[in-house]
């Protein structure tokens, strides 16, 4: 099966040369970077919470397109504008997983992000 691309209204649209989603074989689904925007377009800035949990609203109305969950995460990359910021996007980002195997996982702080937010993640997903 080759790659297929997946879109939804749910989430904020590419904001750039890139597919919201794309799956590969049917089992693999990698999402984009999802950065703190809302699926109407309205960018979320300054309190990084609040960014964090856009952040994470647009993850699961992606994955929720696709007939996934947070369950069939298996891995994630997140960018933080500094890394001051990790406790508490570490706290949204946690209860998202809650009672559930969590995910392999890599957090990184940047130079900058796109639109000059503080937080970014992207994840890989597994049928």
């Amino acid at each position: 099966m080759p790659k297929q691309v997946h879109a939804t209204d749910r989430a904020p649209a590419a904001i750039g040369p890139y597919s919201q989603a794309v799956s590969a074989s049917g089992t693999f689904f990698f999402c984009s970077g999802q950065i703190p925007l809302t699926p109407g377009g309205e960018l979320i800035s300054g309190d990084v919470r609040a960014q964090a949990e856009q952040v994470m609203e647009n993850i699961a109305n992606m994955l929720d397109s696709m007939g996934l969950g947070f369950n069939n995460v298996v891995k994630t990359t997140i960018f933080l504008s500094s890394m001051d910021h990790f406790g508490t996007v570490n706290e949204v980002y946690g209860a998202r997983f809650a009672g559930g195997d969590m995910p392999a996982r890599s957090t990184v702080a940047v130079a900058g992000l796109p639109r000059g937010v503080d937080v970014e993640i992207e994840v890989i997903a597994c049928q």
